[in-house]
């Protein structure tokens, strides 16, 4: 995939963030070269159009390698792997980042010509760069959006390398990204006519034509609005857990989530399909299923029969929250976690209405599989060859309804382009098709 520049990168991202279009959403283009992405966003959504500053702290000796960035409001970070690789001194790091600080609070001055910046307070925030590199610029961004009182933030890039979910860990809580090859050299390799330096001019053209648009404040009857998050505090037997429950207006059920081994409730991957699932009027639980303490033992983390118990011990106490009363209620496992729904579906009187399994291992459920009653889909990766083995030999031992989708070109983590798109349409018709609030079933 290539883009003759930025502007057309900034379009064929605009197709892939239509749901977002109605949801309120400000763009944040982070200077220079994310702001002419950015502008064909913010027009194709109908939406604010505003600068995320922040500068990259380039290697003294090799300037295009990050060693770090810095942001408004005092958002810094430091890559100690590149300082450490590249045998960087303190006192290089500090004459960098001096020199870079009074960059950012010129380009401030310059780029918003005086103006106010947009508020974002309780907004839901899209930043958009023209790609990812070594993650330090996008995360420092993500920061600053947070910082600035996002109560959602989506990053999304036209390219990155394969593992950019990795490096952005839970900074975001959506990552989009059309392609991301595994021979990644440069941002600029991907555009096949101009990639050449944006300068502060084209900058200030953009948000000037922005600012002169009318913006489409018509959200409350967008099908695609996105609910608010509200962080909880899971009590689940003698622990209590972080989650983030989301319940949209008018949902019929809520899905809640088994995290595999070594991830959690800000697993990116995760809350992707989350915000798919949320945007089809279904509600969302993502917890930790474990604490941190025991994160530690790395056993309790390939504990099926623990995080099975967990989970249940959840979903009893969603079900005595007053947005999750009456509603249905399903398991949505990835990886090691997708053993622990099904388990724990399988429990006497557990009355779960779906489960959705991502790339995951079914096989560990072992002797629980024949007794699951809840119709289940098990997704898996083309390329996933040793995991697909294994869920069409669990696929064998379920009874109840059930079925195998497989994912063309998709590898373990779906980090192909489309794939974990692929995923959510996958999940969402599942759930929809199968989760029937209580309350109409017993009418």
């Amino acid at each position: 995939m290539f883009f003759m520049d930025r502007r057309d990168a900034g379009r064929q991202l605009a197709a892939r963030l239509e749901h977002l279009k109605g949801a309120a959403v400000v763009v944040l283009g982070v200077p220079r070269g994310g702001v002419p992405v950015a502008a064909e966003v913010a027009e194709a959504l109908g939406a604010p159009l505003d600068v995320c500053l922040v500068r990259k702290l380039g290697v003294p000796f090799r300037p295009e390698l990050g060693m770090g960035a810095i942001g408004e409001g005092g958002v810094r970070m430091i890559n100690d792997d590149v300082v450490r690789t590249a045998h960087i001194t303190p006192s290089e790091l500090a004459e960098v980042e001096a020199r870079e600080r009074k960059v950012l609070e010129s380009r401030a001055q310059r780029c918003r010509g005086g103006r106010e910046p947009i508020r974002l307070e309780g907004r839901t925030v899209l930043v958009v760069d023209d790609g990812v590199a070594t993650g330090s610029t996008a995360r420092a961004a993500c920061r600053v959006a947070r910082a600035r009182g996002a109560a959602r933030i989506v990053l999304a890039v036209p390219v990155a390398p394969h593992d950019w979910t990795a490096r952005l860990g839970g900074e975001a809580d959506e990552l989009i990204c059309l392609h991301a090859p595994r021979n990644f050299f440069a941002v600029g390799k991907f555009c096949t006519v101009d990639f050449s330096q944006v300068d502060d001019d084209e900058v200030v053209a953009c948000l000037e034509e922005a600012a002169a648009r009318p913006v489409n404040t018509d959200r409350t009857e967008s099908r695609h609005a996105v609910p608010e998050d509200r962080e909880v505090d899971v009590r689940a037997g003698a622990v209590v857990l972080r989650g983030q429950l989301t319940v949209p207006e008018g949902a019929s059920g809520v899905v809640v989530f088994a995290h595999g081994s070594g991830s959690s409730r800000h697993s990116p991957r995760n809350r992707f399909v989350a915000a798919g699932l949320n945007r089809a009027r279904l509600g969302t639980l993502l917890f930790d299923l474990l604490t941190e303490e025991e994160e530690i033992d790395r056993a309790n983390v390939f504990d099926t029969g623990l995080l099975a118990r967990r989970l249940a011990d959840a979903t009893g106490w969603l079900l005595g929250e007053p947005e999750a009363e009456g509603l249905a209620v399903g398991y949505f496992g990835a990886s090691t976690g997708a053993a622990a729904a099904l388990w724990a579906a399988a429990e006497p009187g557990a009355r779960i209405a779906a489960v959705v399994s991502r790339g995951g291992r079914p096989d560990l459920a072992g002797p629980r599989l024949p007794t699951v009653t809840a119709p289940t889909l098990l997704i898996v990766g083309g390329h996933d060859q040793l995991v697909l083995d294994l869920n069409r030999e669990a696929q064998a031992r379920l009874r109840c309804e059930n079925r195998l989708a497989v994912v063309p070109g998709a590898t373990h983590l779906f980090e192909e382009a489309g794939a974990l798109e692929k995923v959510t349409d996958l999940a969402r018709e599942w759930f929809t098709d199968h989760m029937t609030p209580v309350r109409h079933a017993a009418a």
